[in-house]
C-alpha cells in the first residue's frame, strides 16, 4: 500500500475490529481530541422494546474510545499497546433509531506520553456520551485504558 492511500483510523478498526464491521458502525470523525461513531438503526440488533440491544450500545461506545486512543497514541504502538483495563456505563434513556457515540480523553496525550517515557504504565479515562439523532443523552460511558509498554 502506497503513502498516498493509507486508511484512516476509522477504515482500520472496521477491518481490525470484527465486531465494528458487524454493527456496520460508521467512523464519522476521529482524531486525538474527539471521536465520533455512528450506529444505523438495524433490527438485527434490537432490543425488546425496539431500540438498539445494550451490548450493541457498549460496543459502540467502546470502539469510538478505541479509535480516539488510535488517533491520541498510534504514534507510540511501536513501544507500548493500549489497552482497555474497566468500563462502566450507564443508561439514561430509552434509544430508538441511529446513535451517535462521542469520545473524549479524560487527561492531555502529553500528560500520558510523559509517564510512558518516564517509563511508567499510564492509565488515562476516555468518556463517551450515546446520543440519539434528537440529541438527548441516552448513554454515558467511561473506559480507563493502559498503554502497556512493550517488553
Amino acid at each position: 500500500m502506497s503513502s498516498e492511500t493509507l486508511p484512516s483510523i476509522g477504515e482500520m478498526m472496521a477491518a481490525s475490529v470484527p465486531m465494528a464491521r458487524t454493527l456496520n458502525l460508521e467512523f464519522t470523525e476521529t482524531t486525538a481530541e474527539r471521536a465520533v461513531v455512528r450506529m444505523p438503526d438495524q433490527p438485527d440488533f434490537h432490543n425488546h422494546v425496539g431500540g438498539p440491544h445494550a451490548g450493541a450500545m457498549f460496543t459502540l461506545a467502546e470502539s469510538a474510545s478505541g479509535a480516539i486512543v488510535m488517533a491520541a497514541f498510534g504514534d507510540q504502538l511501536g513501544r507500548a499497546v493500549p489497552l482497555a483495563v474497566r468500563a462502566e456505563i450507564g443508561y439514561k434513556k430509552l434509544a430508538m433509531g441511529p446513535v451517535t457515540a462521542t469520545a473524549e480523553l479524560g487527561r492531555s496525550v502529553a500528560e500520558i506520553v510523559a509517564e510512558l517515557d518516564a517509563g511508567e504504565r499510564p492509565e488515562f479515562p476516555v468518556n463517551i456520551a450515546i446520543t440519539r439523532e434528537d440529541g438527548a443523552v441516552t448513554g454515558e460511558m467511561s473506559i480507563v485504558w493502559t498503554l502497556r509498554p512493550n517488553k
